[in-house]
């Protein structure tokens, strides 16, 4: 590698510089803040763990995300964690073992080897919050809110939710008994909205001509509130689980628009993320201005069960720096105050009462030609009359 090509970063990883660093850092100073407000409490997971913690639950759909690497001392396979739950989920269960509901939040760098969508980054600064030991839909739409609460903290504005219950398309395939290969076809169907395919597929199963109906008719079952009358025509024949799965997200949208107001909602009965470890509800948020989701969550009961205890667990994560890029959220820099290079006492208790008031002062260095402008200040501090005052 020639010398010109040292400063180049690896693709998606990002350096983050001062102007932009302190204002990442207002913004995990008041999400945190606000997630306190609603008793969710502060955890910080390693960067890097055993691999069999971070494939843990949500971790056999990240097992590709995962840099791995050998542990010289244990021998054992490390990853770096490429998303925090199952890390968090492992402090619910291993470390704090309540029998009360537990509110944590989380935020931190995670690193991926593949970014999710072509000019996303690969080291997203994850943020999120969970709530343990709660099944139930006021658990679900608690953090619901908290999730429209981050987005209104910093003035990200046209927020709307897909909302849907991956237990819907697990109870057809456990009535239809699909066998697990036939599952995974169908699943990766029904995400793309595929309805040649799984028409073809469903003609080519051995099941009941009702069980066919249903499962083919699952990816139209979009739209607003109607889709919940719909499903219910489509859906008779479905067993009782599924019919509970349809009132559960029911009840859900009800609650959350009565605590929160008129929210824009989307329902779809075959939105399927992460239904390989998801166990009710999911959701997502979306605007206008990005075809990708900008916050994701949802409930997963059973990812605290290797930890030694399946805890009901609901909750959702987001991207720092996605918010940033839609955060309208204007913030007040400190004042910038330029001290000369002098060593009297007077002006060394002047800095420090400024600095304790909040004020950033920077004094000038020995042999440095540099104005209070260069150094990116505002004011000075200037001696007069025996007295150190500030100055424009």
């Amino acid at each position: 590698m020639t010398t010109k090509q040292h400063w180049i970063l690896p693709e998606g990883i990002e350096e983050v510089l001062p102007e932009q660093a302190a204002r990442f850092e207002a913004m995990r100073r008041m999400l945190l803040d606000l997630y306190a407000s609603w008793g969710y409490e502060l955890v910080m997971p390693p960067t890097i763990d055993f691999i069999e913690s971070l494939l843990t639950g949500t971790g056999h759909d990240l097992d590709l995300q995962t840099f791995k690497l050998v542990d010289q001392m244990s021998g054992r396979t490390l990853g770096l964690r490429a998303d925090m739950t199952p890390q968090v989920a492992r402090i619910d269960v291993h470390q704090l073992r309540r029998d009360v509901p537990t509110r944590l939040c989380y935020m931190g760098t995670v690193l991926r080897t593949r970014p999710e969508s072509i000019g996303d980054s690969r080291s997203p600064l994850q943020v999120g919050a969970e709530l343990y030991g709660h099944a139930g839909v006021e658990s679900e739409v608690e953090i619901l809110g908290l999730m429209l609460q981050t987005f209104s903290t910093l003035d990200i504005d046209d927020i709307y939710l897909d909302l849907g219950n991956v237990d819907i398309y697990r109870g057809l395939a456990k009535q239809a008994g699909l066998s697990k290969d036939v599952e995974s076809q169908l699943f990766d169907m029904l995400q793309r909205k595929a309805v040649t395919e799984i028409n073809t597929l469903l003609d080519s199963l051995d099941i009941d001509e009702n069980i066919k109906i249903m499962l083919a008719g699952l990816s139209s079952l979009n739209g607003d509130k109607s889709v919940f009358t719909r499903s219910r025509e489509l859906l008779a024949d479905a067993d009782d689980s599924v019919k509970k799965a349809i009132d559960y997200l029911e009840k859900t949208a009800d609650l959350m628009w009565q605590r929160y107001g008129d929210i824009k909602v989307h329902f779809d009965l075959s939105e399927l993320h992460g239904y390989h470890y998801k166990t009710g509800v999911v959701f997502a948020a979306f605007v206008p201005q990005l075809g990708q989701a900008i916050a994701r969550g949802g409930r997963y009961d059973d990812i605290g069960k290797i930890f030694g205890r399946a805890r009901a667990a609901t909750g959702f994560s987001t991207d720092l720096k996605v918010l940033n890029q839609l955060s309208n959220k204007q913030f007040a820099s400190a004042e910038r105050i330029f001290a000369p290079a002098d060593e009297s006492p007077e002006l060394k208790q002047k800095m420090t009462e400024l600095r304790n008031e909040g004020n950033v002062v920077i004094q000038q260095l020995p042999d440095v030609v540099a104005d209070a402008r260069a150094m990116g200040c505002s004011k000075s501090l200037c001696l007069v009359d025996g007295q150190w005052i500030v100055k424009d």
